[in-house]
């Protein structure tokens, strides 16, 4: 991977713990998601102008995708429902990358030299030990553990599914505008029909964070879907995932959280794994 992809995948990664954090933060992530995928939608609907269609052979990944990304968004309200951040989003984002070098494997035939595959087993360790460590941390109550496992195999599905979307597709722009614009439909409807006014509300309560987690959660997967474009999938995933060390530093400089001596060990093994990726792969 170049430097530029890695520094891409890195700032992607960055911004998706800021988002994350704010969908967390408001108490129903269930309205915050779905008012950023829809901001994000209607502005991306100009742009379809600009870019031609994707090819026919990216429509099957692409429609898959939208379908994957709503059952995620389902189950990462869900995880953040029933858990604290600090449990099920290291949980999920660690498992993410294990899952998706078996993905891509078996759906892509994208193998890995056994370098990167051992510095992508660091990652998601080091992010995973922070769920699982002691003391409060560690306590995840079974329906947290249970919704963060499935959210972190639709994060595995999809990722896998727009890696090669994105490369049939011709354009990786037209892919990236057009999953934009089509994800918001189902979550849209679902919540249209049984909690429009409160929807309503939120979004009419809270336009400046809308805005800001919009604009957050569209440049970071924007930026991923690209890399995966001309990089391994599993590498991208597995530096993406590092936004669980930026959502820790978040906390500790901007909310006065601990960092703490097992966030510290995460730290260490994940950049551990981050620097054996680019040495080794």
């Amino acid at each position: 991977m170049s430097p530029f992809i890695i520094g891409l995948v890195l700032l992607a990664a960055l911004l998706h713990a800021g988002w994350n954090a704010m969908a967390k933060s408001g108490g129903t992530p269930q309205f915050s998601i779905a008012s950023y995928r829809l901001v994000c939608a209607v502005c991306c609907l100009p742009l379809l102008l600009l870019f031609p269609l994707p090819h026919p052979a990216s429509w099957l990944m692409l429609l898959a995708s939208v379908v994957i990304h709503n059952a995620y968004y389902f189950t990462l309200s869900m995880s953040y429902r029933t858990g604290d951040l600090s449990q099920v989003y290291p949980l999920f984002r660690g498992l993410a990358p294990v899952l998706v070098v078996l993905g891509a494997a078996l759906f892509a035939g994208e193998y890995l030299p056994p370098g990167a595959m051992f510095g992508i087993g660091l990652v998601s360790a080091g992010l995973i030990s922070i769920t699982f460590a002691g003391g409060a941390v560690g306590k995840i109550p079974a329906p947290a553990l249970r919704w963060g496992l499935a959210t972190s195999v639709f994060i595995a599905a999809y990722t896998v599914a727009d890696g090669i979307g994105v490369r049939a597709a011709g354009n990786p722009f037209s892919y990236i505008v057009w999953l934009f614009v089509l994800e918001p439909l189902p979550i849209g409807l679902w919540l249209l029909a049984r909690d429009r006014a409160a929807w309503f509300d939120y979004m009419s309560a809270k336009p400046g964070k809308i805005a800001a987690g919009a604009l957050a959660a569209a440049t970071a997967y924007a930026m991923v879907i690209y890399a995966m474009g001309v990089a391994p999938m599993a590498m991208v995933s597995s530096l993406r995932e590092t936004s669980v060390i930026f959502a820790a530093l978040i906390g500790t400089l901007m909310f006065r959280e601990p960092f703490g001596r097992q966030r510290i060990i995460a730290a260490v093994l994940v950049c551990t794994g981050v620097v054996l990726i680019k040495i080794l792969s």
